[in-house]
């Protein structure tokens, strides 16, 4: 069972989106929330898989909350953005505050339910293309960027990183560096824990304005 924190301050959008997941097996509603402060309370007080989290919300933010939610759950939690513009400057900084992927607001209700189901089982909807169009338009210039300590990584998990900055897959990497998926998940695990990030994505947002993924040089990998 996906337990689902619905997060939107527009009442009817809200009990929309509660009726949908409620109406399918496998989903459980837990709460329903019209503020980032009460998205921050519910999540606090009882176990939640996913928040659907709308970005623009009164008082605190939804990037913001997504920030406070994260920092005390970690990974455990996945956190769906909801938005109204694909390329966007708050999508961006959702997915650098930990945000495991977005949602179109004029999404089909079967897509909506497969993101739900896609990032509680702990896969990223960032898709590579979108992460790189975001890069470009909304990172910092690379001399006023906070580099990442990436000298704290083994080689080996750097070239995780990097190669996740691609857009790989855990089994793809693992084919490339011949090693299990398994230690490719240790792998970048470590090096999430190294350099503070608590999610996939960030973990790709570090690999671009660390430089070890270069925009405009290609979403995937084929170096050796």
């Amino acid at each position: 069972m996906v337990r689902v924190l619905v997060v939107d301050d527009q009442e009817l959008i809200r009990a929309g989106l509660a009726a949908l997941i409620r109406a399918t097996p496998g989903f459980d509603v837990v709460g329903e929330a019209g503020s980032g402060e009460q998205a921050v309370a519910v999540t606090a007080e009882q176990p939640v898989d996913v928040v659907l989290m709308d970005i623009r919300l009164p008082g605190m933010s939804g990037i913001a909350a997504t920030g406070r939610i994260l920092a005390r759950t970690g990974d455990r939690l996945k956190v769906l953005v909801l938005t109204t513009f694909d390329l966007d400057e708050y999508v961006y900084q959702a997915l650098r505050a930990g945000a495991s992927g977005f949602l179109l607001k004029d999404a089909s209700p079967d897509q909506i339910l497969a993101a739900i189901q896609a990032v509680a089982a702990g896969d990223t909807l960032f898709a590579p293309a979108v992460t790189l169009r975001l890069v470009e338009a909304f990172a910092p210039p690379a001399e006023t960027r906070p580099v990442p300590a990436l000298t704290s990584l083994t080689e080996r998990e750097t070239q995780v990183v990097r190669l996740v900055g691609h857009g790989m897959s855990n089994a793809e990497i693992a084919g490339r560096l011949t090693v299990s998926a398994g230690t490719v998940k240790t792998h970048l695990n470590r090096a999430m824990g190294k350099l503070g990030v608590s999610s996939r994505a960030q973990a790709v947002v570090v690999a671009y304005e660390s430089g070890l993924v270069v925009p405009g040089a290609g979403s995937r990998y084929t170096g050796g």
